[in-house]
């Protein structure tokens, strides 16, 4: 097992947990539904890439191999660009900020890198030899 990618996960995790009823219950006074459903978004995938990278953990014991340590360092990056940039984007337009609206490419980047590490993870488990 990986302790860094576990501990990141259970800190992924609590603060998901956090940021999700904050969510529902703080900031429906100041959001509009499509603000919402932007911060929600960011939610579900931070709380998905936390089993992501808790299985990249897991696996790591199995198949001890470098490829696996990359793809989870590519789920903590991917959410911190992929959810991180959605929650800056909800602030932002809460405070009415418009002028920081290209923060929104950075998302699919984001998403780039969580894809990227589960086909890496999918690839190095598929290409493993004992």
């Amino acid at each position: 097992m990986y302790k860094p990618f576990i501990i990141t996960a259970l800190l992924f995790g609590a603060l998901a947990v956090l940021l999700g009823a904050f969510g529902a219950h703080g900031l429906k006074a100041y959001a509009n539904e499509q603000i919402l459903s932007t911060y929600e978004t960011a939610v579900k995938y931070q709380f998905f890439h936390v089993f992501a990278l808790a299985l990249a953990c897991v696996l790591y014991k199995e198949y001890p191999i470098k490829g696996i340590l990359i793809a989870g360092r590519l789920f903590i990056i991917g959410t911190f660009f992929f959810s991180g940039s959605l929650y800056l984007l909800t602030l932002l337009s809460i405070n009415g900020n418009t002028q920081f609206k290209w923060i929104g490419a950075i998302t699919p980047i984001g998403g780039l890198l969580l894809t990227s590490g589960w086909v890496l993870l999918a690839v190095k488990i598929a290409g493993y030899k004992r």
